[in-house]
């Protein structure tokens, strides 16, 4: 592909297809991503890559504490805090997550991605149901062969996940170009003790956030969504008068 059209063809993916990724074809997407500019060329990341069995298992974990923590958020006050203290459930990553709303205008943008998703889903407002499954389904990867997680040394402070981010862009448009799709997870950081599990975490590296990898599902109607961008006026700051 030109570099134009990976980078307005590369799109969050939502629904994958069985067909596995050759091991090859992972490598090379990974090398690519490698080529990644960093501070100082420090490169501050490693990443743990989820395939076969270990993708299912940890899929599955991280469901069973999705469905967990889901059903004790809706348990009255002192029920949920006696629960979230003897829970296994309870988030155990790194970077904890931005919990309710957002700040300002990042919350106006995230309901307007979230209503047009849902809204392509049919799936209406009060319809929670259909809303937490929709959301369980970021726990087992959208079905994806392949999970990727990232992780930082916090010794490089912002500048790691500065890096991280750059890096993360440069594999995705390196997939997309190889005619894969992906799906950056936030929600993959929320629990990294499932991780401990299946990789030799080296120590002091901290998780930041998942990406699924795999081939786009066809004919899914999810994977055509596309939310709205900035505007170059909403983008650039102006010079002062």
């Amino acid at each position: 592909m030109e570099f134009s059209e990976a980078l307005k063809s590369r799109r969050s993916i939502r629904a994958f297809s069985d067909k596995p990724v050759r091991q090859q074809v992972i490598d090379e997407i990974l090398l690519d991503a490698l080529e990644s500019p960093s501070s100082s060329n420090t490169q501050p990341y490693k990443v743990a890559v989820a395939q076969g069995d270990v993708c299912q298992q940890l899929g599955q974990e991280l469901l069973s504490r999705y469905y967990k923590i889901n059903k004790i958020q809706r348990q009255p006050l002192p029920i949920k805090l006696f629960k979230a203290l003897t829970s296994k459930a309870m988030p155990d990553g790194d970077y904890k997550p931005i919990l309710g709303k957002y700040p300002g205008i990042f919350q106006d943008r995230r309901i307007a991605t979230g209503k047009g998703l849902y809204k392509l889903l049919g799936i209406g407002r009060g319809d929670k149901k259909a809303r937490d499954e929709q959301m369980a389904k970021n726990f087992t990867f959208f079905d994806a062969p392949v999970a990727i997680f990232i992780f930082i040394h916090p010794g490089m402070k912002y500048t790691a996940l500065v890096d991280s981010g750059i890096m993360m862009q440069s594999l995705m448009l390196a997939a997309t170009d190889k005619g894969l799709g992906t799906c950056p997870q936030g929600a993959l950081g929320m629990w990294r003790t499932p991780l401990e599990k299946h990789f030799d975490i080296p120590n002091g590296y901290k998780l930041v956030c998942g990406l699924a990898l795999g081939y786009p599902k066809e004919d899914e109607i999810v994977n055509q969504y596309r939310p709205d961008k900035l505007d170059l006026n909403e983008f650039i700051i102006s010079t002062k008068k």
